[in-house]
């Protein structure tokens, strides 16, 4: 098979119809029939999945990958590119401020640079100004504490080789950051600008934005770690220093050693980093509870369409 699109359904209800169709014309013009339409739903609350089931019955060329409930989307995205079968996937979001029509683009990027990776990146960050500034702050810290150079305000949008996607596949780990995921397998990858647009509020609250750095940190980078023993010696050093300086005081100048408010205001202040570096440590090792386990990262229910007897 010369093309396998992928995408993800959560909440995607009133785009599922427009997405295929739009898909399915620069699928054909890019592939002729030799393509399919993989699409997974990622436990979505609408009723995101009955509208696919209902395209898997007009069209052959799509696939429903219906997960037992909702993974999250780059696990989601990592089953979608498991089931894939073309030479080629182009894997993109379903809401359609990606554009599919972007496809035959990043072909002749990837023809002329001999990449086994084309993806987007956003000419200028959409959303609001706490939204393009939230996402400055997120790619600054990202380079500050992650020694994987990110590049920023890519998209999902991206169209892989299959021996990229083979190995991109052979990461099994449960916690799932897949943006570097992509980055760390390697291969030539090249980037394409591309205006990205704004039809649809953003799903990843606050908190989930919290989350997802905290994971992405925690599970490319020793760089927390390192901080809390350059800190802790930090301490140390100064803590000699000042005992010095004291017991120089008290011994040879007879001056009486006094300040509970200092001593107080020490007290929680260390009392504090401390229990900051053990959550620190803490979340190591709950990552590392987590992969011992070794549970699957999705669960599929069912699949509907052409592929459905395939077994996974």
């Amino acid at each position: 098979m010369k093309l396998s699109l992928v995408a993800t359904l959560y909440r995607s209800a009133v785009y599922v119809e427009d997405f295929h169709r739009r898909a399915t014309a620069a699928a054909r013009a890019f592939a002729g029939d030799d393509y399919e339409i993989v699409l997974v739903n990622d436990g979505s609350p609408d009723d995101s999945l009955e509208r696919a089931r209902k395209l898997t019955e007009v069209d052959q060329h799509v696939v429903v990958v219906d997960l037992s409930r909702n993974f999250g989307h780059h696990k989601a995205m990592m089953t979608g590119l498991e089931f894939a079968e073309g030479d080629l996937i182009f894997l993109i979001d379903s809401d359609l401020e990606e554009e599919p029509e972007w496809l035959p683009d990043f072909y002749q990027v990837m023809a002329a640079e001999r990449a086994d990776v084309v993806y987007g990146v956003q000419r200028t960050r959409k959303g609001s100004i706490t939204e393009r500034w939230s996402g400055e702050i997120y790619y600054t810290l990202l380079e500050l504490l992650s020694s994987v150079k990110h590049p920023r305000n890519i998209t999902t949008a991206r169209l892989m080789s299959r021996r990229y996607v083979n190995a991109l596949l052979r990461h099994r780990e449960n916690e799932v950051v897949i943006s570097f995921l992509w980055i760390i397998t390697g291969f030539k990858q090249c980037a394409y600008t591309v205006d990205k647009h704004g039809t649809s509020k953003t799903t990843y609250s606050l908190t989930k934005k919290l989350a997802h750095f905290t994971n992405s940190i925690t599970s490319f980078s020793e760089v927390p770690l390192r901080f809390i023993f350059y800190i802790g010696a930090l301490i140390l050093v100064c803590s000699l220093a000042y005992s010095g300086h004291l017991a120089f005081t008290r011994v040879f100048l007879s001056h009486p050693v006094d300040g509970w408010t200092s001593v107080m205001v020490s007290i929680w202040v260390l009392g504090g980093m401390v229990i900051s570096f053990v959550g620190i440590i803490g979340i190591y090792l709950s990552k590392v509870f987590s992969e011992t386990k070794q549970r699957p990262f999705t669960i599929v229910r069912e699949v509907h369409g052409r592929s459905g007897s395939r077994d996974r």
